[in-house]
């Protein structure tokens, strides 16, 4: 992690925080399938009353075909450059809660694009919380039936190093995602403290 920014890991359970601030900067969340993306960031939207957003649903949309799909239709490659062009036109919108593919952070163009428009946070799982939510899934092309602990133990082999350059990382357990929600909102809150002090915009609670 660079010298800019600071990882909060919150591990306790707090009470559910009055969320009486709006972020600077469009909010992105990254980390593998089962890490609870989309249910965290759709519930993260209604404690900030902003506005959800999935880049791989949007991506499908501009595609006009399944993600899975991307590259067979459209070439090798298709698929990076095509969420670097969407997630480059969701970070031009007002600020937003946007829920990444599994990979988006791990190429650099969108990552680095991410660090400069966005503030990232990784919502961290351990092997056993990952595998628990993805098996016998149908909707996970990059995994197999009966191997998806062994493919995600590569995938966190992989892409753990680089999820670490997000802003912020919440470790999410198997527990109510409103609890998740909660450490996330504060770590989010010390994160703009520390790195925009001059930055302090409430919202009706």
């Amino acid at each position: 992690m660079n010298d800019n920014s600071k990882e909060f890991s919150i591990h306790s359970r707090p009470e559910t925080p009055i969320v009486s601030f709006l972020p600077p900067k469009p909010v992105v969340l990254v980390g593998l399938m089962g890490c609870g993306k989309t249910s965290i960031g759709k519930k993260l939207s209604a404690r900030f009353e902003l506005p959800f957003v999935d880049s791989d649903q949007e991506i499908e949309a501009a595609a006009g075909c399944a993600l899975n799909d991307v590259e067979d239709i459209f070439g090798k490659g298709a698929l990076e450059s095509g969420e670097y062009k969407v997630i480059s036109r969701l970070l031009g919108q007002p600020v937003q809660i946007i829920a990444t593919g599994c990979l988006s952070f791990t190429y650099e163009r969108t990552r680095n694009l991410i660090k400069e428009k966005a503030i990232s946070i990784w919502l961290k799982a351990d092997l056993s919380t990952l595998t628990a939510r993805v098996s016998g899934r149908k909707d996970r092309p990059l995994l197999e039936p009966g191997k998806e602990e062994e493919i995600l133990k590569k995938m966190m082999d992989d892409c753990y190093p680089l999820f670490e350059k997000s802003d912020v990382s919440v470790q999410t357990y198997d527990e109510p995602a409103n609890i998740t929600v909660d450490r996330v909102i504060i770590a989010l809150s010390e994160f703009i403290k520390a790195q925009y002090p001059n930055y302090h915009v409430l919202k009706s609670v």
